[in-house]
């Protein structure tokens, strides 16, 4: 939630659509609006996930614990609300990969 990029990786042959900056400034956009989310919590109920569509992409964000989020990429064409609903069974402490940012 501090915008520190725990791990990273990308599928083989991917092409980044953003500079290393330009993707950090998206993922800082997604915690702030992850945090403005959570102020009606206790009304509407946590948030599970969030997937945004655009032109070329979608992205998916969801809340590993309190302090971390998992921000996912994918293509436009993805089946996004499968990948989310697997990515919310992710624990923080299964995840075992070394912390890794390309």
């Amino acid at each position: 939630m501090l915008g520190e990029v725990k791990y990273s990786e990308h599928k083989p042959n991917a092409k980044n659509l953003l500079t290393h900056r330009e993707s950090l400034k998206s993922i800082e956009s997604a915690t702030r609006a992850w945090s403005v989310r959570n102020e009606f919590a206790s009304k509407i109920g946590k948030g599970e996930f969030v997937i945004a569509q655009y032109g070329k992409i979608a992205r998916i964000v969801l809340p590993l614990d309190k302090n971390h989020l998992l921000y996912i990429t994918t293509t436009k064409n993805a089946d996004q609300m499968k990948i989310a609903k697997k990515a919310t069974k992710l624990k923080l402490g299964k995840i075992k990969k070394i912390t890794k940012v390309r």
